[in-house]
């Protein structure tokens, strides 16, 4: 190629960007100057449709000149009844007169972008985007697009973020949102406003009973139930589970009105769920624990609104539920009383601050036959701890296994001491085993553990279950203790007669003996009622071939009816001799 050719072409190239640009600004002039000539130019309706997007030409008095078809298929109507109309015809709340106010607005000071509704000719609405341009003084340019998917879609995201998906109520988020706005409302005004918390009982049964449907079933109801009992302005969440929260705001000025005021809500609403379920084919009934933290301007957290309707739930629980309690600050004590002496619980089983009292047992003729080992706390702060003041505690924490273990072996060791003297060689001693030991899917292989670790004697040691252990899993409690009684291990009934007493589970149990309980032993000598509980427990015991002990003998008088004139084969009290360290227990045999 000719070098002048060659310079040509490359000349041509540099400048085809340039001529390319300048022809896209000639046309934007173009496009633009037939819509600033909307009803000058013959042009002007090609120029309106030929947007993607609803466009509107209206003058400053916002009256319609001119729409395009993608607006009109947006709102449908045809574009003849749009130029009829009004815009505050589509307007969701805007007036003709607010329209025109916006629109000199504009042309003085720019464009404008908001967002708005418009009516369908269906009676529906479409959500759009609207972007207002002065084009000249005398007209307008709006463009409008449709933003209903997206607005549905924001709506789907804000309903997943804030609600629950079963039951369509505020989820625990948004509640807590709503308390927080609440606090803050009370904090300026002397209002009252409360917090139910609502736990619904035995609904675990249900689900598992019936399966986890017709619990989400019962769910949805009761959420229905709920909102239909408050006011309008009022939250009713899920907290989660089967538990709901209902905010009440506004509430009277007085505490007495307020508390009068949420206690009728709350009764309301006992009274709803006390009406039958139905559960697709079934009929269930329900009750609920609620429990109430009324909060005023006096400054509070959420967590401690929450914190205290919580522990009133567990009080409306504990009074045989469905019922409604309110926080007092006398349970905020006991419940970090409570959580104190756990955590001092946990430090106890570290450091091994536990010992064992021995109760001597007797025989008719006044001859110490064994012992039931009682486990007490030597607290470094408190001294001597009963186990009334922690047995509980350990069982609802679950810290009832390891310490029912370390009594175990304790009393084994001392079991093994006692058969290395003569004098103490035929001693029995009673461990007391916890219902939550006896579930443990290796409790035997535990036991037997502790008998050849300790070398103790299995037929020295006795176990005593209470009767409500044998309330579940009967047929593997049984399995259980046939398993160690083929060892030599035996079995006693405590408290016989006070709990789910069953001769047909009585008949079946492995057990060598039944305990009186006290509270029929301390009547013994005013009631005959007691005294003829206390001859059925020996009869029975004698035709089922088992020992007896009563338990709690503290008068003469008492060990004289039980052993002389009713025969009762072995007795346990403070008659007989009050718990006692190992050391002084070994002194009796001197």
């Amino acid at each position: 190629m000719p070098n002048g050719l060659q310079s040509a072409v490359t000349d041509l190239a540099t400048l085809l960007p340039v001529l390319i640009a300048l022809s896209l600004f000639v046309t934007v002039c173009i496009v633009a100057f037939l819509l600033v000539r909307v009803r000058q130019s013959g042009y002007a309706e090609k120029a309106i449709e030929s947007v993607g997007s609803g466009y509107w030409v209206l003058t400053a008095n916002a009256d319609f000149i001119d729409v395009n078809a993608a607006y009109c298929r947006m709102v449908g109507y045809t574009r003849a009844q749009i130029l009829s109309m009004r815009i505050a015809d589509f307007e969701a709340v805007a007036t003709q007169d607010r329209i025109r106010k916006q629109i000199q607005r504009i042309i003085q000071k720019g464009p404008e972008q908001f967002e708005t509704r418009h009516r369908k000719s269906n009676g529906e609405w479409v959500e759009l985007e609207v972007t207002v341009t002065a084009v000249r003084k005398s007209q307008v340019i709006v463009y409008l697009r449709d933003i209903s998917e997206r607005k549905k879609a924001a709506h789907a995201i804000n309903q997943l973020a804030l609600y629950d998906p079963l039951t369509a109520l505020p989820n625990r988020r948004l509640l807590h949102d709503r308390i927080e706005q609440a606090l803050l409302q009370a904090s300026r005004s002397e209002h009252h406003g409360a917090v139910l918390f609502i736990d619904l009982d035995h609904f675990k049964k249900l689900n598992d009973t019936l399966g986890h449907a017709t619990g989400d079933n019962l769910l949805r109801q009761v959420g229905q139930r709920l909102v239909a009992c408050v006011r309008e302005g009022d939250t009713v969440a899920r907290f989660g589970g089967d538990e709901f929260v209902v905010l009440l705001a506004r509430l009277n000025s007085n505490a007495t009105e307020a508390a009068a005021e949420v206690r009728a809500v709350g009764l309301k609403i006992l009274a709803s769920l006390a009406h039958t379920f139905r559960l697709d084919n079934l009929e269930h009934n329900t009750t609920a624990s609620i429990g109430v933290s009324l909060f005023s301007s006096h400054v509070v957290s959420l967590e401690d609104v929450l914190k205290q309707a919580d522990l009133a739930m567990y009080k409306s629980k504990a009074a045989g539920r469905n019922g409604l309690h309110f926080f007092d600050p006398a349970m905020q004590v006991a419940i970090e009383a409570r959580t104190s002496l756990e955590a001092d619980l946990r430090v106890a089983l570290r450091e091994q601050q536990f010992v064992l009292h021995y109760q001597p047992q007797a025989n008719a003729g006044n001859t110490i036959t064994g012992a039931e080992a009682l486990v007490r706390w030597q607290h470094p702060v408190y001294g001597l701890v009963q186990p009334n003041d922690f047995i509980g505690l350990a069982e609802e924490s679950g810290l009832i296994v390891p310490l029912g273990q370390w009594v175990l072996e304790t009393a084994c060791r001392q079991l093994v001491q006692w058969a290395g003297r003569p004098q103490t060689a035929q001693l029995v001693v009673a461990v007391n085993v916890s219902a939550k030991q006896l579930q443990q899917p290796d409790f035997v292989e535990q036991v037997l553990a502790t008998l050849q670790r300790t070398g103790a004697d299995p037929r020295k040691l006795q176990l005593e279950l209470t009767e409500s252990v044998l309330v579940s899993s009967i047929e593997d409690t049984i399995v259980k203790m046939n398993a160690l009684k083929l060892r030599g291990v035996s079995f006693s009934l405590d408290d016989f007669g006070t709990g789910y007493s069953s001769l047909g589970y009585l008949s079946r149990l492995p057990i060598e003996q039944l305990k009186i309980d006290r509270s029929f032993v301390s009547q013994i000598e005013l009631s005959d009622n007691a005294v003829s509980i206390c001859v059925a427990v020996i009869g029975l015991a004698r035709s089922l071939r088992l020992a007896v002990v009563a338990e709690g003998v503290e008068t003469a008088a008492q060990l004289y009816l039980l052993t002389t004139v009713h025969h009762c084969e072995f007795v346990q009290g403070y008659l007989i001799g009050r718990p006692m360290p190992s050391l002084a227990f070994d002194a009796l045999f001197e």
